[in-house]
C-alpha cells in the first residue's frame, strides 16, 4: 500500500515529467517555426539584393556596370553574363568561380535554391536567389547568397531554449508538489485518525474535506464504514451478552438440580432429575444448533442452488410433523424457487413453530405466486404491534408476551429465518392483519417460472 509520501512523489514526478514533454514540445515547434521565419527572412535580404544590382545591371551593362556594393547582411554577390563568366563578384567572391548555375527562366525572373560549398570560408550551406537582368539581346543572372539559418538557429537561442525548459520544468514541478501536498494533507489526517481509532473507541469520525471534491468522497465513504463497523461491533457485542446469559441459563438450572440432588441423594428421586437435566440439555443443544446456523450463513456459506417447489416442500413439511394447533392450508403447485432445500424447510419449520406457540386455536399457510413466489404463515393469536415488528428479528429477542407464554424459545428462530431468506435474495416481514401475526416471505421465481 503507497504511503502518502509515495504517492505525492510519484505525482509530483508525473507532473514534472509531464511538463518537462510540454516545454520541449513547445521548445521544439517554436524553434521551427522560428527557423521558417528566419529562413524567409534572410530568403527576402538575398532577393532583395539581387534585385538592386539586376537593376544596375539591365542599367549599365555591359561597358559602365556600375560597383557592387554588398549590404551588412548580404555580401556574397556574383553577376554572370550569358555564357556563364563571372563578370563582377562581391570581395569575399572575387576570384572565385560561379557558386550555382540556373536559368531564371520564370515569369518573375527568380529562382531560390540552397547549396552547400567548400569555396566560401566560415559559410558550409548558402540560401542562393538568382534574378535574370536583359541586357542587349540575352540575359546575365545575378546571385545573392545568404547563409543557411542552423537548426539549432544560433547558440544561444539553444541555450536561452534550454534554460527557459529547464526553469519552467522547474517551477511547474514545485507547483505540483505543494498543489499535490495540500490535496494530500486531508488523506493524511485520515490516516492519522484511523490510526487512532481502536475497538474501545469506535465513535470517533475522520474529519470531512472543506472542498467537494474526491478526498470528500473518500472522508465521507470512511465516515460511512465506520458506521456500520461500529453497528456490527455493537451487535457482535450485544450478541455475546445474549448469548452468553441464554446459555448460562440452562447450565445453571442444570447445576442448581445436580447440587441439589447431591445434597439429599436418597430422597432424590433420580428419574424425574433425568428428565429435568435432559430438559436443559436439550434448550442448550437447541441454542448451540442455532448459534452454528446463525454463523454459517453470517460467512456466506453457500448453500445448494436446485429448483424447489415451493408448495410441495410446505406440504411436505406439514406432512412430516404434527402439530398441536389447527392447520388451514391454500397450498399453490408449480411455484418454483432456486435455493437450498433443507434451508429453506429451517425456515418454514421455524416460522411454524413460532406460530404455533403464539396460535390460540389455528395457523394458515398458503402459498401463491404474482411476481414473486409468496409464503404466508399467519395464527390467531394476540399478534405484534406495529412498533415490536422489526425488534422480534433482533438475536435472542423474546417479547415480553412471547416470555411469559414460551420459555423454551432461544430467541433465534426468527432471525435465522429472515438470514435464509436475504440468502435467497428474498424477504420476510410482519404484514398487517386483522388478527394474529401474519409473516409473510417473498422469493424470487426460478427464471420467472410458474407452472
Amino acid at each position: 500500500m503507497l504511503t502518502t509520501w509515495s504517492v505525492r512523489r510519484r505525482l509530483t514526478l508525473l507532473a514534472g515529467i509531464t511538463a518537462l514533454a510540454g516545454c520541449l514540445v513547445t521548445a521544439v515547434l517554436v524553434t521551427m517555426l522560428t527557423h521558417v521565419v528566419l529562413h524567409d527572412y534572410r530568403t527576402e535580404q538575398a532577393a532583395a539584393a539581387s534585385r538592386r544590382v539586376a537593376f544596375n545591371v539591365e542599367s549599365f551593362a555591359p561597358d559602365r556596370l556600375k560597383p557592387l556594393t554588398p549590404t551588412e547582411e548580404i555580401d556574397l554577390i556574383q553577376v554572370a553574363d550569358d555564357h556563364g563568366i563571372v563578370r563582377q563578384a562581391s570581395a569575399r567572391l572575387t576570384g572565385k568561380p560561379l557558386l550555382v548555375d540556373v536559368n531564371a527562366t520564370g515569369d518573375d525572373g527568380r529562382v531560390d535554391t540552397t547549396i552547400c560549398t567548400r569555396l566560401v570560408p566560415r559559410e558550409r550551406c548558402l540560401i542562393a536567389v538568382t534574378y535574370r537582368a536583359k541586357v542587349g539581346d540575352g540575359y546575365w543572372m545575378v546571385n545573392s547568397y545568404a547563409p543557411v539559418v542552423p537548426w539549432y538557429i544560433h547558440p544561444l537561442y539553444l541555450l536561452g531554449v534550454g534554460l527557459a525548459v529547464v526553469v519552467l520544468t522547474g517551477l511547474a514541478t514545485a507547483g505540483a508538489w505543494v498543489t499535490v501536498r495540500r490535496a494530500l494533507a486531508p488523506v493524511k489526517t485520515i490516516k492519522n485518525e484511523l490510526a487512532e481509532i481502536t475497538a474501545t473507541d469506535l465513535g470517533r469520525r475522520v474529519p470531512p474535506s472543506r472542498h467537494e471534491d474526491e478526498i470528500s468522497d473518500l472522508a465521507e465513504t470512511v465516515n460511512q464504514t465506520l458506521d456500520r463497523l461500529e453497528a456490527a461491533v455493537e451487535q457482535q457485542r450485544r450478541f455475546a451478552s445474549d448469548a452468553s446469559h441464554d446459555l448460562r441459563s440452562p447450565i445453571t438450572a442444570m447445576r442448581t438440580q445436580v447440587e441439589e440432588a447431591m445434597l439429599h441423594p436418597d430422597d432424590t428421586d433420580w428419574t424425574q432429575t433425568s428428565k429435568a437435566l435432559l430438559s436443559s440439555i436439550d434448550r442448550l443443544q437447541a441454542i448451540v444448533a442455532d448459534l452454528l446456523t446463525l454463523t454459517k450463513l453470517d460467512s456466506g456459506a453457500p448453500g445448494a442452488r436446485e429448483p424447489v417447489d415451493l408448495g410441495v416442500l410446505v406440504a411436505e413439511e406439514l406432512a412430516r410433523q404434527s402439530r398441536g394447533k389447527t392447520i388451514i392450508r391454500h397450498l399453490e403447485r408449480g411455484v418454483v424457487v432456486t435455493g437450498d432445500r433443507l434451508r429453506l424447510a429451517r425456515l418454514l419449520t421455524n416460522l411454524l413453530d413460532n406460530a404455533e406457540r403464539h396460535a390460540e386455536t389455528s395457523i394458515q399457510v398458503s402459498v401463491a405466486a404474482g411476481r414473486d413466489a409468496m409464503l404466508e404463515v399467519l395464527d390467531d393469536g394476540a399478534g405484534i404491534a406495529p412498533d415490536q415488528r422489526e425488534i422480534v428479528f433482533r438475536r435472542f429477542t423474546r417479547l415480553d408476551a412471547s416470555r411469559n407464554r414460551d420459555a423454551g424459545g432461544t430467541g433465534l428462530g426468527l432471525p435465522i429465518a429472515r438470514e435464509i431468506a436475504r440468502a435467497h435474495g428474498g424477504t420476510l416481514k410482519i404484514a398487517d392483519s386483522l388478527v394474529g401475526a401474519r409473516f409473510v416471505l417473498h422469493l424470487p421465481l426460478r427464471n420467472g417460472y410458474h407452472g
